[in-house]
């Protein structure tokens, strides 16, 4: 009886695999320079009737206009096409697609809107014609929507986009809250920031000789100085607002202790509010919201929305803050 042969592993393909090919094929004849498939099947290293067997897919198969012109002694596309179709995608890959579409309404009448429509677009269009219908089918069962749609200054925005990609520094007419008349500001644009909804814009003040934020939409104009500046290169938004609530910089260190009632609990559980926070479960269905932050500005303005189903225990400063406002309010709209 014979010994059984081992089976030696496959060696590995010395070409590109059949889909980066065709890929490049196609390229090749968008290209406009009528390749015929010996240039082909040199410039990607394989047999002429390799290449052929390619080009029959691609027409045959993937329904693409492929035509041989002896006048050139090459191929070409007959009419435009707009993208190679052979993008696969998974049901759970659309249903991504399909909520970063809807996420666009955020990006109504920025610079961005339709730049991210093109791309999208694009990548429908590549789609198998059944899955295009699964997505156009599944447009009404999902939705996205905001109570304060913010105001955006358009051209604002977009010179702030632009200067932020060319590294251009720009001169800002400026308006503090509350503030009718707006001062200049010079500063070099590092990063353009949508937190929570907001836009901001995190700059090297030369003003302050700091890095400040800034809110678009109280930035009247801004315009180009002439200058230019390096990239910053110890700048990261993750580290800028590490310890923030928000958007505001750091102004001390506070642990913020925060005992929320049954009633709105589960409200609590159910977000991941802050990088440093802890969950502490409470006998009564309550719980305790525990939290590092570099600034108690904006977690002020947020507790209020939680009325009295909230108690600050710690720090001594955020409770007085918090009572100061709510009896600030009380006495500004009394009982009748």
């Amino acid at each position: 009886m014979k010994p059984k042969r081992r089976s030696q592993p496959s060696p590995l393909p010395t070409s590109r695999p059949p889909l980066e090919r065709m890929m490049r094929i196609h390229s090749a004849l968008q290209s406009g320079k009528f390749p015929n498939a010996t240039q082909l099947g040199a410039d990607l290293e394989v047999c002429t009737k390799t290449i052929r067997r390619d080009l029959d897919f691609m027409r045959d198969r993937m329904n693409l206009p492929v035509a041989f012109d002896p006048s050139h002694n090459g191929f070409h596309y007959t009419e435009e096409v707009d993208a190679f179709p052979t993008l696969q995608i998974s049901e759970g890959e659309l249903f991504a697609l399909l909520v970063a579409e809807k996420a666009l309404q955020q990006y109504r009448g920025t610079p961005f809107e339709q730049r991210l429509v093109t791309a999208l677009k694009k990548l429908e269009r590549s789609l198998p014609d059944t899955v295009s219908l699964n997505l156009a089918e599944w447009d009404h069962a999902i939705s996205f929507r905001t109570s304060a749609e913010p105001i955006v200054n358009v051209p604002v925005l977009e010179t702030l986009a632009d200067a932020i990609q060319h590294r251009r520094q720009l001169q800002l007419a400026y308006r503090k809250p509350g503030a009718r008349t707006t001062e200049a500001r010079v500063v070099d644009p590092y990063h353009l920031a949508n937190v929570n909804g907001d836009w901001y814009l995190f700059a090297f003040d030369h003003l302050r000789q700091a890095i400040r934020t800034f809110v678009p939409t109280r930035i009247v104009t801004a315009e180009l100085t002439g200058k230019s500046f390096p990239k910053p290169a110890r700048f990261a938004l993750e580290k800028q607002l590490r310890d923030s609530f928000g958007v505001f910089s750091r102004d001390g260190d506070y642990q913020v202790v925060l005992r929320f009632d049954e009633p709105v609990a589960d409200y609590i559980r159910e977000k991941r509010w802050h990088p440093s926070q802890e969950l502490k479960e409470l006998p009564t269905g309550g719980l305790e919201l525990h939290l590092r932050l570099g600034s108690l500005i904006e977690i002020q303005r947020w507790l209020m929305g939680w009325g009295g189903h909230v108690q600050v225990l710690a720090p001594p400063e955020l409770a007085a803050s918090v009572r100061t406002a709510a009896l600030s309010l009380v006495e500004r709209h009394p009982a009748a």
